[in-house]
This record gives C-alpha cells, structure tokens and sequence, in this order.
C-alpha cells in the first residue's frame, strides 16, 4: 500500500500536467524548463536520503516522507504562477527520492523474510497506482472537479493508507561498521555498474512513458481513438511482468531473466521501428513493457543486499544513476528526433537492451 500511496500520488500529478499548463498559460518551452524543478528536487535529496534512512531507520522516515509527498502534491494545485509550480515541484521530487529510498528498503526487509523474490510484485503495485491515477483524473476532469480538490482527495487517500499500515513496517535499523570519516570514498564498481544497467532501463522506460503516444499518432499514424493503444499496451504488461517476475527469477535465476529481458527491450523497441503498424506496434510495446518490468526491482533487491554498505545509501546509489535515465532519456530522444526522426531515436534507445544483456555478465552478484 505505500507502494501504491506513491504511485498514485506521481500518476496524480502526471494526469493534470496538461491542465495546469493551460491554467497557467505556459508554452511548451516554458513548461519544459519547470519540469525540471521535479528532478531538481529528486536529485539534490539523493545527497541525504540513504543517509537519513540508514541514522533513522526506514520505518520512521517512510511515514514522514510520504505524507510530505502527498502534502507537496496539494501544494503543487495551489500554484498561480510559474515560479510556485517549479518551488512545488522541487518539494515534490524531494519528498519523492525520500520515499522511494524509504519504501525500497523496506521492500528489500520484507523480501528478506519471505526468501524469495518479491519486490518485484511490490514495484507492481506501483505501477498498478498509475493505472488508477489516470483513471480517476478522467474522472474528476469529467466532473469538472478542481486541481487542488483532485490533489486533496488523493493526499487525503494516502494519508488514510498510511494510518492503517504504518503499523505493520518492519522496524530494523542498519548496523553502520565504525570506521573512520573519510573526505571522499570510492564508488563501489558493482554499484556503478548497477546504476548503468538501470540507466539503460530506465531510460526505455521513460520514452515509452512521454513518447509512445506521439510515435502512435505520427509514426504509427493510429486514429485518435487509439493513440493511447501504445502507452496502454506497455503499462499492462510492464505492471503484469512485476506480478509474476518474482516467480520467474526464483525458477530461472536473476542473471537470465534480466538477459532475457534486455534482448526483449531491444527487440520490441526493433520491431516497432521497422514495422510502424498499429497491430506490431502494439505487440512491440508490450515486449518492451514485458522487457522493463524485472529489471529495476531487481537491481534494487541486488544493491539492497550489499555485503558492507548499508542499505539505503545502495539503494539511493544504484536508483540516482538509474534515474537519471529516466530523466535524461526522452529529452534526448526529442534532440535526436529532431535531427533524425522519431524512428531513428527508438531504434537507438534500443541499443541499450543489448547493452543490458552485455553488462550483466559483468556483475558478479547477479545470480
């Protein structure tokens, strides 16, 4: 359920974009540069958030830090102008990168008392928030609810979430090894090499999220009905794969089911490229979500066990360089569009599952 308290409160967030952009009177230029107040915000939190999470423990900084995600959200309904929505934005990717390092450690407890793989299925439950969140902000534009009230009434949801099942978190504090204070201390490879394999992830994920519309309508040249086919087909079956990825890696291994998936994220992203059509289209994106659904839970069970650092601050290493990717991926993707066309750029993205097959061989603790 915090999980899923996260996910609804960004999808909330992500279903009003276009309406506050036309509240506030925003070009494209213009809300493009705000947006990136939210990465701001997650990235300068980055610095403090394993730290926090390792002194505090994760059972005392989730509450906090996901009813101040849902708090920032209500705030971001408020804003009149430009300057209030990028200062709301950058509360609201603080609290974000918070409670992300926060649920995830909690995941990585509970997943060690269970013994088998589960966080993939808790990743779904994220995924599953989207879904609903979209949902119900078709519906509150249909009754022509106000943003602020939306916000609200989601915050007010996950408030509720939380005061039934903050009880059941498991309340550990990591042990931290005495050692001396050190000015700078060398990043550990296998987590770099971590964060890069989830770059790559990440970044295939987050071109289907603000692209696979537009390559629908353009490329695809879909009708309007079915513009939203692509992004739809992806999201079913990325949220399907981190139910029932648990399963998978426990029979085959983590090593091969996140080859497999690199190979399945280059081909479905192939596949869309040389064959534009609605029905291998669809097919595609639903490789490609099949492809991504594993991947990132995994790397966090991964650097969540790491023999000498303490789980949070791996955590807040490995999913930083990863989200980067997610940051980072679909403004390129328009800069090389623009030079080479939308296709191109898939067809580029796509290189990065087959680096994903490559770099796994290279970390020794995947099994």
């Amino acid at each position: 359920m915090f999980y899923f308290g996260m996910g609804l409160s960004f999808a909330t967030w992500a279903s009003r974009i276009p309406a506050i952009k036309s509240a506030l009177n925003l070009s494209d230029g213009e809300l493009g540069t705000i947006l990136f107040a939210l990465p701001v915000g997650q990235l300068t939190m980055m610095f403090f958030s394993g730290k926090l999470v390792t002194r505090f423990g994760s059972d005392r900084i989730l509450p906090f830090a996901i009813l101040m995600y849902a708090f920032s959200l209500t705030n971001i309904g408020l804003a009149q102008n430009a300057w209030q929505l990028a200062l709301g934005l950058i509360s609201f990717g603080i609290f974000g990168n918070l409670t992300n390092i926060s649920v995830n450690t909690q995941g990585i407890y509970t997943e060690g008392l269970f013994r088998r793989a589960i966080l993939s299925s808790f990743h779904g439950m994220w995924s599953l928030a989207g879904f609903t969140g979209a949902l119900v902000g078709l519906g509150m534009l249909a009754l022509k609810i106000t943003t602020y009230m939306h916000f609200v009434i989601v915050a007010a949801v996950v408030v509720v979430l939380v005061a039934i099942n903050f009880k059941y978190l498991i309340k550990a504090k990591e042990k931290v090894r005495p050692e001396k204070k050190k000015t700078f201390r060398k990043p550990d490879m296998s987590l770099i090499l971590l964060g890069v394999i989830g770059f790559c992830s990440m970044a295939s994920e987050g071109i289907m999220f603000d692209w696979s519309g537009v390559y629908f309508k353009d490329i695809v040249k879909a009708p309007d009905s079915l513009v939203v086919l692509g992004y739809t087909s992806f999201m079913i079956m990325m949220a399907s794969g981190r139910f029932f990825g648990g399963h998978l890696i426990d029979r085959f291994g983590r090593k091969t089911v996140m080859q497999i998936s690199g190979l399945m994220i280059s081909s479905g992203l192939f596949m869309a490229v040389f064959f534009p059509y609605i029905i291998p289209s669809t097919i595609a994106f639903m490789i490609v979500g099949l492809g991504v659904s594993t991947v990132i839970p995994t790397l966090y069970s991964i650097a969540g066990k790491h023999p000498t650092i303490p789980t949070g601050e791996a955590l807040t290493a490995v999913s930083s360089v990863s989200f980067l990717g997610f940051l980072m991926g679909p403004p390129v993707i328009g800069h090389i569009s623009e030079q080479f066309g939308l296709q191109f750029s898939f067809g580029f993205i796509g290189l990065f599952g087959f680096l994903i097959a490559f770099l796994v061989k290279r970390v020794k603790a995947i099994e």
